[in-house]
């Protein structure tokens, strides 16, 4: 990244899955670089919704740079999560136009809930797939699979945990790492947040701020979302050899399956 920038600056490694992000610094000035981001990104930092893109580079290989300002905030804590910043933020991401139309113009198709259940059965391990707990989980997925179908399609970040909310020191919050970003049932988003930050006695207010009812439909399709994204929580782990994480991941599932609510 140095022969981009020039010499006098500084670049470290950001970290993250995919190892290709970088923090560089210069003096008082401050970046953060991504190779390969989505087109999407211009749009969400046009909305306010990511740090302000600052440019963007394509190198001889095909590889594209883009430089977003790196941001001294702080990621939200989970007791954060009941702020109506929070609330106003993914309502405003759910209803935008703008996002949804590019998503569809990148050639994002809408995610289905029978295509997270053929996911499901494609890429979790078949012995895990066995598992007590796991099989209870697909088999609840199944059965209720027709009585989950989206009320409308909308930009869903899928990934709304505490770590991808950054507070800037001006105080604005922002939704950052979009890579796993889909054309998708609101529910997605809303069942994750709410079951993993907000007391159930909270959720009707807490959708009455987000601008919606809580439905015996959302509340059907939310617990589905969460129920498969579990499972998919279980096999990443597994495959990570992470034991303690994928245990953790197997008790919620299955404290979610005996609940009936």
């Amino acid at each position: 990244m140095e022969h981009i920038l020039g010499s006098e600056w500084e670049v470290t490694p950001a970290g993250g899955a995919t190892g290709d992000a970088y923090f560089a610094r210069f003096q008082d000035r401050k970046l953060f670089l991504k190779r390969n981001s989505s087109p999407f990104l211009a749009v969400l930092s046009a909305e306010g919704i990511v740090p302000k893109l600052v440019w963007t580079k394509r190198m001889e290989n095909g590889d594209v740079i883009t430089a977003q300002h790196w941001l001294d905030g702080r990621e939200l804590k989970p007791q954060d999560m009941n702020s109506d910043r929070v609330t106003e933020l993914l309502s405003k991401i759910h209803h935008s136009k703008e996002l949804l139309d590019m998503l569809k113009r990148l050639g994002k198709e809408s995610l289905l809930p029978q295509d997270v259940l053929l996911d499901i059965r494609a890429n979790v391990d078949l012995d895990l797939q066995k598992e007590p707990v796991v099989e209870q989980g697909i088999l609840y997925l199944e059965r209720e699979v027709d009585f989950v179908q989206p009320e409308e399609y909308v930009v869903c970040h899928c990934d709304v945990n505490h770590n991808n909310w950054l507070l800037g020191e001006n105080e604005q919050l922002y939704l950052i790492d979009w890579d796993g970003a889909m054309i998708a049932d609101p529910a997605i988003d809303l069942g994750l947040l709410l079951y993993w930050y907000i007391d159930p006695a909270e959720w009707k207010g807490w959708l009455e701020k987000y601008g919606i009812a809580l439905t015996d439909s959302l509340q059907k399709r939310m617990k589905w979302y969460v129920v498969s994204q579990s499972i998919l929580f279980v096999q990443w782990h597994r495959t990570k050899q992470e034991l303690p994480e994928m245990n953790y991941w197997l008790n919620y599932l299955k404290v979610l399956l005996e609940n009936e609510s």
